[in-house]
């Protein structure tokens, strides 16, 4: 059932013209050594429920002329990246309920140990050249730790001319303690900020430990997901 969901969301990806659209949306999520199967699992059917939640899905859905896509892949060391859902323009809760139910049938294949985020920002690259012509690109990463595998990601980042990257921090579980898990959320986040996002409007959310993935994914996405008015966007 889920291959065949699959298969569907990619001939559907692959059979729609590449018309207009406000937001190509990457989202890229880490599933190095550090992430077990529990917290892979809260990633995927967090990220499968943020999209299906009705306030979410009423703003992806609110200008299905001019419509968002979506691509969703993993990553872990350099050579380690693997697409989930291909290009797809949300035009439908049915189309968005069979890209959350292919998250959901996702079993994991393991990787590396390593977190090669450079490598991440290199794969988006091509799948944005590979993909529709939008208003806006964005490439959204989620994490839980530093780059350690393969090209630095300020490198990279700096070469995605055009293109917005918005980070989301996976603190510490919440079973340490307060003052280390503050000290990790910190410590991750200007990380981010001074070698992951770029554009004016980028930003940073941070998800408290992978059990608030899903929460932290949901506010994320209504925050990148804003319509704007076109006029706006023509003079950006």
């Amino acid at each position: 059932m889920v291959k065949a969901l699959a298969i569907c969301l990619v001939l559907f990806g692959a059979g729609q013209a590449m018309a207009a659209c406000r937001l190509a949306l990457a989202l890229g999520m880490d599933v190095s050594g550090s992430v077990d199967e529990v917290e892979y699992r809260l990633q995927l059917d967090g990220l499968a429920a943020a999209l299906t939640d009705a306030e979410v899905q009423a703003q992806l859905l609110q200008m299905t002329d001019v419509p968002i896509w979506i691509t969703a892949f993993e990553w872990s060391g350099q050579f380690n990246q693997r697409v989930l859902v291909p290009w797809v323009a949300l035009d439908s809760p049915q189309t968005i309920a069979g890209i959350a139910a292919v998250l959901r049938g996702t079993d994991r294949v393991r990787g590396a140990n390593a977190t090669g985020i450079g490598a991440a920002m290199q794969v988006a690259e091509t799948m944005f050249r590979q993909g529709p012509e939008c208003w806006r690109q964005t490439l959204d990463l989620s994490g839980d730790g530093t780059n350690n595998d393969g090209p630095l990601p300020q490198l990279i980042r700096d070469r995605l001319v055009g293109r917005e990257i918005n980070g989301l921090v996976i603190a510490l579980d919440l079973t340490v303690g307060r003052d280390e898990q503050q000290m990790e959320v910190m410590r991750l986040s200007a990380y981010y900020r001074r070698y992951v996002i770029k554009g004016p409007n980028a930003f940073i959310e941070v998800a408290q430990g992978f059990a608030d993935f899903e929460r932290a994914m949901k506010k994320k996405l209504l925050r990148e997901t804003e319509t704007l008015a076109v006029g706006q966007l023509a003079a950006d």
